[in-house]
């Protein structure tokens, strides 16, 4: 009786320990099989979000090349006239009235640029144009800067009005004023000077009102800080507002550097002689009644542009923020 107990007992633990045994193998596979197929799935998500992003890249690049294809055309365009211009500068009378035109001369005609110098007073034209353009530089950044300074910050009886009262001349056509200006710079004796061609340009109401913009949007708490530390009015805006409105001033600088280099009605409405005129004037004399030297025209033209694109390229970055940020204003 013992004996079959003692058989039983030791059947019941072989069986217990064959399924103890067996149990962990059949768990330890049904993971492994979990795994592999995780694997699987992974790996077909990373190749499908590696495709998307294949393709999302391909089609920015394609969209780059577009978009750059479509600027050189138009940048081509808007060079053309300066290429053409260049290539009438050297070539002969003749071959720029050629039909069909002419692409490029037959022999390069490079004394067209020294026969400018006898056909005009180009350097006395080109002080003149100079010495202009500083002097309303200066005047403009100067007056302007304070007067919309001024019109931003300072509180005044009648504000608004003056204000109003000025800007709306930018409204009046210029040539309204032709005849009144022309009257007081004749009665002070300016005419045929550089004083009478500078009077009347060495302010202007859009000036005070892009400053004025650029003022309004610094901060209060700048000038608030400058009156605790005992600063007056004129040390505020000299050392503390001024430098800040660096962006406006290079602004207004550009837009009257091209406006009084380009400047022509009313310098030959003051000027009679030659010496006394701009680079304007003296290139609108060079067009003959009845027959033109285009040629020699064309490299006067290039001569006058010459200083604008060298003060261009060498301040580049200072006229792109400075038009940036008009514009933005």
């Amino acid at each position: 009786m013992s004996e079959s107990m003692l058989s039983t007992k030791s059947g019941v633990e072989s069986r217990r320990s064959g399924v103890a045994t067996a149990g962990p193998s059949r768990a330890g596979g049904k993971p492994s099989d979990r795994d592999g197929a995780d694997r699987d799935g992974a790996g077909r998500g990373t190749k499908g979000r590696g495709a998307k992003s294949h393709g999302a890249k391909g089609g920015k690049q394609g969209a780059n090349v577009l978009a750059h294809c479509v600027l050189s055309i138009g940048g081509l365009a808007m060079i053309s006239p300066l290429l053409y211009q260049i290539v009438m500068s050297l070539s002969t009378n003749a071959e720029v009235q050629s039909t069909p035109p002419t692409l490029w001369p037959s022999v390069v005609q490079w004394h067209n640029f020294a026969d400018v110098f006898t056909s005009m007073n180009f350097g006395s034209q080109l002080w003149v144009t100079v010495a202009i353009t500083v002097i309303r530089v200066i005047g403009q950044v100067l007056l302007c800067s304070m007067a919309g300074y001024a019109f931003a910050r300072m509180q005044f009886r009648f504000k608004g009005l003056i204000l109003a009262v000025v800007l709306s001349i930018i409204m009046v056509p210029s040539q309204l004023f032709l005849i009144p200006q022309y009257q007081i710079i004749q009665n002070l004796g300016w005419l045929n000077s550089i004083a009478g061609i500078v009077a009347p340009g060495i302010f202007s109401a859009f000036g005070l009102f892009l400053m004025r913009q650029f003022f309004m949007g610094l901060p209060d708490e700048l000038e608030d800080a400058a009156r605790l530390d005992g600063a007056n009015p004129f040390q505020i805006f000299f050392r503390v507002m001024l430098p800040l409105a660096a962006n406006g001033l290079w602004a207004l600088v550009i837009i009257t550097v091209l406006w009084s280099w380009n400047d022509l009605l009313w310098p030959l409405v003051v000027t009679s002689t030659a010496n006394a005129a701009p680079l304007s004037v003296g290139l609108s004399n060079l067009q003959g009644e009845h027959a033109n030297n285009y040629p020699i025209l064309m490299a006067a033209s290039l001569m006058a542009m010459a200083p604008i694109l060298i003060m261009f390229l060498l301040m580049q970055k200072r006229v792109m923020a400075g038009i940036g940020r008009s514009g933005l204003k």
